[in-house]
């Protein structure tokens, strides 16, 4: 049963109808209209051929001609265009002793008998173009539909063909396949596991098919079993033993029958590669292969329907394509498979660090183990390249941790953690923060360098306080700190203070957050630590402020406004404008603040802080609000409010909104938040 492929029988539709010359197109010279419908094995291009063929019968009154090349099957025996020929030939009531023996004959025979007819034909399953082309008819009158696996590229070039990509079905149209399958009483009695059903699918049409069939001949069983099945046993539920036609398995294995030897294995190693996708420089180093051999491989498995390129070079398989991919994998030797996952793991791992060094040059360069040979990290010449690769591969980066950690790949698992954190901060990806080092503090377990557990224990203890699990940060704070003092550790001791600052903050108690971060000052003072010794003076700076200690805190923001700025440390220089900020508008001087909030938004939209942007908007719109400047704070408190939604932040988007009704309705200065989820550690 056909279900679906509106979208898709409508450009059939209008390939035929905009042809030049409409009906009468022989009478106006036009050129046959050939559609080629492309797509993976199983993705429903017969189905949708043959459908449009049916609707469209009025159309072709003269007749249709089919024929199944099998240029993908189980015989692996493309049909010979003389064979098909000949078939329409016989179709045509030519009798076999008028029949040329040669195929240049048979061909212009065939095409002399379709002249000025109007007829369909339908090449399904072709292989190749050489197997089309004698197929073709010589007449305008008459419309050819191609299906096939590849891209038919001199049938496109030469022929005008009209390419049509097939892809998945849109989940109502995959729901639709189930109900017609299923019947409506028994896909209206489990909404539920229906949509597992298309999910775990992917609403990949033989899939699709697959487990309709399943769930048909065991009509005694629920549609949940069906999906929990599908669920636990993945591709091997939709193989078949016997029946190869009816196994999603043996229909993909088809098409790696005319690949080369490293074709085959570039796509079983696509199949393990960690991420939803990949780009070119990635599957170098997972292959160990030049570019132009890969740039080659990629094309093949593109050409062939395996693999798909999106925008920014990018490439994507389809989860059972993969899952396919990744069984293949499992033939390759062992030690093939292991080092290629390491190569791959160690480009993202690699340039990521690299990508973390250009945003924060400031920060502590701590340095992974070596890249394993034939990794070849991504160069990336500027902070804006660095920023643009993490969001093109953070998925992908968390897909590298996370099987780093089903490999026991400790290192791999806490760099990427700490190469990630100050991408992560800037965004507000606190869930991702918090996953991340909860796998990088298992991973320090087993690292030799006593330091990276108290650095996870402090990192992760951050990224429980920005989410609001407030006990759970204090505890690892405090196991921070134990661990620091008892391998004397000041260094880190004095930033798990700054740390501690933070959280106390959050809890409400400014005078204890004020003590951490003095103390954290005291000690990076004696060990000579400039850099990180001006964030705390933006610190103690904040929370003096915030105990309306106004002439201590001018004098030590001051001081490290001056220092950050002497060492080019935009993000601290930032951070400590906003705190100036703030100064300012508590001592009544607004304009002054609106100054300092525009300069620090400046330095944070520049260095991609979209976090702190969101807070510092907020704050600048109390100090246009309090100027009586209601149309700028509408503006800014609007643009506060919608980042706050994006990045998740309920609390801070509802306040933001209040504060825009408070405006709306009163002309009284809306009061200051005394708390945000600022950071004012100067990054």
């Amino acid at each position: 049963m056909f279900a679906g492929r509106t979208a898709e029988l409508a450009v059939l539709d209008r390939a035929l109808a905009d042809a030049p010359g409409g009906r009468d197109r022989a009478a106006a010279g036009a050129a046959v209209v050939i559609s080629a419908i492309g797509g993976a094995g199983g993705i429903g291009k017969t189905w949708l051929a043959v459908a449009w063929a049916h609707r469209r019968l009025e159309r072709f009154p003269d007749g249709q001609l089919f024929v199944d090349l099998r240029g993908f099957s189980p015989t692996d025996n493309p049909v010979d265009p003389a064979v098909a020929v000949r078939g329409f030939l016989d179709a045509l009531g030519v009798v076999p002793d008028r029949v040329p023996t040669d195929l240049d004959a048979q061909a212009a025979l065939y095409r002399t008998l379709v002249a000025g007819k109007r007829m369909l034909v339908v090449l399904d399953n072709a292989a190749t173009s050489e197997q089309v082309v004698p197929l073709l008819p010589g007449s305008p009158s008459c419309t050819v539909l191609v299906t096939g696996r590849r891209r038919l590229a001199s049938l496109i070039d030469r022929h005008g063909a009209r390419h049509l990509a097939l892809r998945v079905l849109a989940q109502d149209e995959a729901r639709a396949l189930l109900m017609a399958r299923l019947g409506p009483d028994r896909v209206a009695a489990e909404p539920v596991a229906v949509e597992e059903l298309v999910e775990l699918c992917g609403a990949y049409p033989l899939a699709l098919a697959i487990t309709a069939r399943t769930a048909a001949t065991r009509p005694a069983v629920p549609l949940a079993e069906v999906a929990a099945e599908l669920r636990e046993l993945g591709l091997e539920a939709l193989d078949h033993d016997t029946d190869p036609a009816a196994s999603l398995p043996a229909v993909l294995s088809w098409s790696l029958r005319r690949l080369t030897d490293e074709q085959r294995t570039v796509f079983a190693l696509l199949g393990i590669a960690p991420g939803p996708d990949t780009t070119l420089p990635a599957v170098v180093s997972l292959t160990d292969l030049p570019s132009d051999r890969i740039r080659r491989a990629l094309s093949v498995l593109e050409e062939a329907s395996l693999l798909e390129r999106r925008s920014q070079g990018r490439y994507a398989m389809h989860d059972l394509v993969r899952a396919y991919a990744a069984a293949i994998a499992h033939d390759l030797p062992e030690q093939v498979r292991e080092t290629a996952l390491r190569r791959v793991m160690d480009f993202h791992l690699h340039t990521a660090v690299a990508a973390d060094r250009l945003l924060n040059p400031h920060r502590q360069l701590l340095h992974p183990d070596p890249p394993a040979p034939g990794t070849h990290p991504y160069p990336l010449p500027d902070a804006a390249a660095a920023t643009a690769w993490l969001e093109a591969e953070h998925a992908t980066l968390l897909a590298t941790q996370h099987a780093a950690v089903t490999l026991e790949r400790h290192h791999v698992v806490w760099h990427l953690a700490w190469a990630l954190d100050t991408f992560h901060t800037r965004r507000g990806h606190w869930r991702d923060t918090l996953a991340s080092w909860r796998a990088a503090l298992n991973a320090s377990v087993h690292l030799p360098v006593p330091a990276t557990r108290s650095r996870a224990h402090r990192l992760l203890g951050h990224a429980c306080s920005q989410l609001g699990l407030h006990e759970e940060a204090t505890g690892h704070l405090e196991q921070a700190l134990a661990l620091a003092a008892r391998h004397h550790d000041s260094t880190e001791q004095a930033h798990t203070h700054r740390v501690l600052a933070i959280i106390w903050e959050r809890r409400g108690d400014d005078r204890q957050a004020l003590n951490h971060a003095r103390h954290a000052l005291d000690l990076q003072r004696t060990l000579d630590q400039p850099e990180w010794e001006t964030d705390s003076l933006n610190q103690v700076g904040w929370y003096a402020a915030r105990l309306g200690d106004f002439a201590t805190a001018r004098e030590h923001c001051h001081a490290a406004l001056t220092l950050y700025r002497h060492h080019h440390n935009p993000d601290g220089e930032a951070a400590t404008l906003d705190s100036l900020g703030f100064i300012a508008h508590r001592t009544g001087d607004h304009r002054q603040a609106v100054d300092h909030y525009h300069q620090a938004l400046t330095l944070f939209r520049t260095h991609g802080h979209i976090y702190q942007v969101a807070d510092t908007l907020d704050s600048l719109g109390h100090s246009h609000a309090a100027l009586g400047h209601h149309d700028q704070a509408r503006a800014v408190w609007q643009e506060a409010s919608q980042l706050y939604r994006d990045q998740g932040r309920d609390t801070d988007a509802e306040r933001a909104q209040r504060q825009l009704d408070d405006l709306d309705s009163t002309p009284t200065p809306v009061k200051p938040p005394q708390d945000t989820d600022g950071d004012k550690t100067g990054g």
